[in-house]
């Protein structure tokens, strides 16, 4: 259903996308391009997809820059103190598991 000008990224979670079909659609210029940073069965990648050229794959680095990653150090530690001090955590992404 994407435009044959769209580009699928994927930085989330590898079994997102179906790389074999991924493949074929990059072969098949269903779609432009694909760049990925998590990979379906991580570490091994789907065969053919490293030897396209309207593909990127990188090794789950898309956090590792410097400012990032103290981001989610202070992230991480501001959640935790609220946590300890029976706060809500300011970034609780499952908000239902609190008692009211």
């Amino acid at each position: 259903m994407m435009k044959k000008t769209a580009y699928l990224i994927n930085a989330a979670r590898g079994p997102l996308v179906d790389e074999r079909a991924l493949v074929r659609a990059l072969r098949e210029k269903w779609i432009a391009g694909a760049a990925l940073d998590v990979y379906e069965n991580e570490p091994a990648l789907t065969p053919g997809l490293s030897e396209l050229d309207n593909v990127v794959v990188v090794p789950h680095i898309g956090s590792a820059s410097r400012a990032t990653r103290e981001k989610m150090a202070i992230m991480a530690a501001t959640n935790l103190v609220a946590g300890l001090k029976g706060e809500v955590p300011p970034n609780l992404v499952n908000k239902e598991v609190i008692e009211k």
